[in-house]
């Protein structure tokens, strides 16, 4: 005769235990999901965080990406919906303690992308007006970039490419480092005059560099009927 069972079974197993068994179940099978759901339900809702610690935190993240600007720091709070009132509060606080700082912010700027990236005067107005940094005070940072500084700078970025084009003609050459002087926001007749005075100095390149008419193509360049 096959084996079967023993004839008692869970439905001899006392109320008392089967009831423990439900609890420690769920009653249906899946452990403590009774017990569980009925915690959640009694949590009280999370408390919303307040207007002015929710602007600061906005602050505090993006000043640890890099420092920022009054402005930069009102237009990021502003899209993030804080109110005008309490962002102007936050900000005159940051201004009082100096954690946001707008004239030494320019001085900075104005030194890391000069030397870094070898922007010039006209370039760096520009980075700094969008930032929404105010006249005087990129003024005062720009003050310290002199005309002789620009072309220094200048050069030495003409210099540097110039080492590296070795197989183009020279009349490429000269368009690509006058155009790349041209983007970093010099003006025509120094980045024309400097290329045509490093061209001077190759040999392969010096007869191409006499035959440019640098205050010709300076005009040229400034007059929009001459395109």
């Amino acid at each position: 005769m096959p084996w079967s069972a023993p004839a008692s079974d869970i439905s001899e197993i006392p109320d008392s235990q089967a009831g423990d068994a439900d609890e420690r179940t769920g009653g249906d099978g899946r452990r403590g999901r009774r017990g569980r759901g009925k915690r959640d339900r009694d949590a009280p809702p999370p408390k919303p965080m307040d207007p002015r610690e929710a602007a600061r935190e906005i602050c505090l993240r993006q000043l640890a990406v890099r420092p920022r600007t009054r402005a930069e720091l009102a237009t990021a709070m502003r899209k993030r919906g804080v109110e005008d009132e309490i962002a102007a509060e936050i900000l005159d606080r940051y201004d009082e303690v100096g954690i946001i700082d707008d004239a030494a912010f320019a001085h900075a700027w104005v030194s890391s992308r000069h030397h870094g990236k070898g922007l010039s005067r006209r370039a760096l107005a520009g980075e700094l007006r969008r930032k929404g940094v105010s006249a005087d005070e990129m003024g005062e940072a720009l003050e310290e970039l002199t005309p002789d500084m620009e072309a220094e700078t200048a050069k030495a970025l003409v210099v540097r490419r110039l080492r590296s084009e070795t197989r183009a003609t020279p009349e490429a050459v000269f368009r690509r480092l006058v155009g790349m002087l041209g983007r970093k926001g010099y003006p025509p007749g120094l980045a024309i005059r400097l290329v045509k005075e490093a061209m001077a100095e190759r040999d392969d390149a010096a007869e191409f560099a006499d035959s440019i008419d640098a205050d010709a193509l300076a005009d040229a360049a400034l007059d929009p009927d001459a395109q």
